[in-house]
């Protein structure tokens, strides 16, 4: 079972914030290494920590004020008020429905319907940025926060990825693809956090001493990839489209589509 932790721990780490869907990856990983059922889906959404640590860590400056330099904790409180306003939709909808979801659609038919899906979207957004509008997080308005949190809800839809479906709502607002993707890790924060806290609150901590040795060392795995993966990922994106991505995604969902 470590084994298992540490290949899905690499796996979270480097899908969660390149627009291809961790969740999805870790359900299609889950049944071909054999690692079904509840704990497995509680475990698929509690690694992703990893992820959301690895955020804090690289975007430090950027996340937690400094209370010495007034005009950086504005900016700081400036960010977070829009996150707040991003994290709305998906936060009211997640409540909701999470049951429905975790029983109808975490299995690999939807996960790949829905990779192809989130990859023609991604396809025509990346076509329809012709001129960017907000180049910077810090110029966001609270539209293009609350617009961008809407998106966020298709990845309700396991395997259309959280990453994608903001970046895709970030491209239709007109925001640059460094952008689009910067507000994503930041959306993040609050939206897994969330998501993990609701899981562990629900299987009521439940867990043997070795599940939680199993969930531990996913989540610090996903923590070291996913560090790696957010430096890459921009450096990329400054130069790059994302249409290899979207290419990837397709040729996945069809290769599980033609396996079932």
């Amino acid at each position: 079972m470590i084994l298992k932790a540490i290949i899905l721990g690499i796996i979270e780490g480097l899908t969660e914030f390149l627009p291809v869907s961790s969740t999805g990856h870790l359900i299609l990983a889950n049944k071909y290494i054999s690692f079904t059922g509840e704990f497995a889906n509680i475990f698929a959404v509690v690694i992703q920590m990893g992820a959301i640590l690895a955020v804090m860590f690289y975007y430090k400056d950027k996340i937690f004020p400094k209370l010495q330099d007034k005009r950086q904790t504005k900016k700081v409180f400036n960010l977070w008020y829009k996150v707040a306003v991003g994290f709305l939709p998906a936060a009211i909808l997640g409540v909701l429905f999470d049951d429905y979801i975790e029983e109808h659609f975490f299995n690999p038919r939807t996960v790949a319907y829905a990779l192809i899906f989130g990859a023609i979207l991604l396809l025509f957004a990346e076509a329809r940025l012709k001129r960017v509008r907000v180049s910077d997080v810090d110029n966001m308005s609270y539209k293009d926060s609350f617009a961008v949190g809407v998106f966020q809800c298709l990845a309700l839809w396991p395997g259309m990825s959280r990453s994608a479906s903001t970046i895709i709502g970030g491209l239709f607002m007109g925001l640059s693809r460094e952008a689009s993707a910067e507000f994503s890790f930041f959306l993040a924060l609050p939206t897994i956090i969330g998501a993990s806290v609701l899981k562990l609150i629900k299987a009521g901590f439940g867990f043997t001493p070795y599940e939680w040795l199993i969930i531990f060392v996913g989540t610090f795995v996903s923590f070291v990839v996913a560090l790696v993966v957010i430096a890459a990922f921009m450096s990329y994106i400054k130069k790059r489209k994302l249409a290899p991505f979207a290419y990837y995604r397709i040729i996945l969902g069809i290769l599980v589509l033609m396996l079932l």
